[in-house]
């Protein structure tokens, strides 16, 4: 019953602080009359993708929880979590985005290392990660685009 438990506060840990950081930092008019590159999504696509990355997250979490609580791979997961709900506020609220760029650098090469820490011992979460990686990399480049136009 406690891994029921534990999966389910990672669920609600790594989908709800989305869910609220998201709603927190809403883009308003400023992220509105931004110059953006020609590959820039619609808005509507961010909220389904990021559900899905998150329920991956929380799975992963509560797989490296479940593992070792104290591992390099646990460590390297919270370290991703606090960057990646350290982005928004930094673009959105701050409207920095320079150093938003900087988090998600920062991000993107802690979900790098995460997949090689766990990939031979935890190849489920290695591989859970891969669409993260991809989005977080897509996010990157959209980052850098628009700190470069504006």
């Amino acid at each position: 019953m406690s891994n029921w438990l534990i999966r389910i506060a990672f669920l609600a840990l790594v989908v709800g602080g989305g869910i609220l950081i998201g709603t927190l930092t809403a883009p308003g008019d400023w992220y509105a009359q931004l110059s953006k590159p020609a590959f820039n999504p619609p808005n509507w696509i961010f909220g389904p993708v990021w559900t899905v990355l998150y329920v991956l997250i929380a799975m992963v979490g509560w797989r490296q929880f479940e593992t070792d609580r104290s591992s390099t791979a646990m460590k390297l997961w919270w370290a991703q979590m606090g960057l990646n709900f350290l982005w928004s506020p930094t673009f959105f609220v701050l409207q920095m985005p320079w150093l938003a760029l900087v988090v998600i650098v920062a991000l993107l090469a802690v979900i790098v290392v995460f997949i090689a820490e766990v990939r031979h011992t935890d190849r489920v979460s290695a591989l859970a990660f891969l669409p993260y990686l991809a989005w977080v990399a897509f996010a990157t480049a959209l980052n850098l685009s628009i700190a470069i136009l504006n």
